[in-house]
């Protein structure tokens, strides 16, 4: 297994999480909130601050599920999906 494929374990879907969206460690924060977040100006340290139980590796596999999202890769058949507890 890759480094890339060791990230992208790190996002999964939970059909009762946010409407299906991917979500980072199975916990209740998306991948989108991430991304906004850093669009907003929001600092990688900052949000490592505001969030204490992301990790660096979280957001990169953010990044990387973002890249290869746009790069037309299927990136939601590589990822886990988690039933509804």
């Amino acid at each position: 297994m890759t480094q890339e494929d060791e990230l992208l374990r790190r996002i999964t879907v939970r059909p009762d999480v946010f409407g299906g969206k991917p979500i980072i460690r199975d916990m209740r924060i998306a991948v989108e909130h991430v991304l906004a977040n850093l669009a907003a100006g929001e600092t990688i340290d900052g949000l490592l601050d505001n969030y204490p139980f992301l990790e660096m590796d979280d957001i990169r596999a953010c990044f990387l599920f973002a890249h290869r999202s746009l790069c037309g890769e299927h990136v939601h058949d590589r990822i886990a999906v988690r039933k509804a507890s």
